[in-house]
């Protein structure tokens, strides 16, 4: 299984068994992590791994997760800085199944004994991690998404190679699942979107939520040979739109 497929089958996994990860895996987590292309280069990131084999209960806060393992994703705070970290921690989730273990996000969460600051780093979230209690897949049309049609305005038909990355953005998890993102795509550009809410701001971690939904955009990419630019494109910046907030425009290169 690599990045693409994991997009299809992954789930949230909220019930671990209590068997330790080997250290050579934990290692392996580490590297891949060093190893991703961040969305904004030049934002510090680290990332802290806690162990809590016997399940106690290290999570504060309501509805936590008691897992064997939770990764603490730490980000200079900057500029999209959130964004950015979405964008480098779904991956590591994803990576997490192709090495046979579950994860779930908890945003808004803090573990007992580890730092909300790392020098200049604050924490962004935490993933917990381990091997499942029970399953570790879903089918994709089991996954809980609003349909493409809800989604996506196509200008144009679309291509074959356009429905699967919009496959694969659709399937992004987000925060209380509210899939904040809207699309339209013309020709080989896919303009991202937020949907307004009533204060015309974004809502808690929905930066977060369209990092991850940019790395499915740029795995898809990458297993279709696709080459995609993430940029913002000023000629829609400038406009108002009543319901939606331009984020960014995926422009692909191809040689149809």
């Amino acid at each position: 299984m690599n990045l693409y497929e994991a997009i299809f089958l992954r789930r949230s996994v909220r019930k671990y068994d209590q068997k330790p990860v080997s250290p050579e895996i934990l290692d392996k987590i580490r590297i891949f992590y060093t190893a991703i292309e961040p969305l904004f280069p030049g934002i510090e990131t680290e990332i802290g791994i806690t162990e809590n084999l016997g399940g106690k209960r290290i999570l504060t806060g309501l509805f936590g997760v008691n897992a064997p393992y939770y990764l603490s994703f730490y980000s200079e705070p900057r500029d999209r800085s959130e964004m950015n970290m979405g964008y480098l921690a779904e991956q590591i989730s994803l990576y997490l199944m192709t090495l046979g273990l579950g994860s779930c996000f908890l945003g808004g969460k803090s573990l007992r004994g580890v730092p909300k600051t790392r020098g200049n780093k604050q924490l962004v979230i935490i993933l917990a991690f381990g091997y499942p209690a029970d399953r570790l897949t879903r089918r994709a049309s089991d996954a809980k998404r609003l349909p493409t049609k809800e989604l996506c305005l196509f200008k144009d038909p679309p291509t074959k190679w356009m429905t699967q990355v919009i496959e694969a953005a659709r399937l992004a998890p987000s925060a209380m699942n509210r899939q904040p993102w809207r699309f339209v795509v013309s020709g080989s550009r896919i303009h991202i979107f937020c949907k307004k809410y009533s204060n015309d701001r974004p809502r808690f971690l929905d930066d977060f939520n369209f990092g991850v939904m940019f790395s499915h955009i740029m795995i898809a990419s990458e297993e279709l040979w696709l080459d995609v630019d993430l940029i913002r494109l000023e000629d829609i910046s400038q406009k108002n739109f009543r319901s939606n907030q331009y984020v960014l425009s995926a422009v692909v290169r191809t040689q149809e």
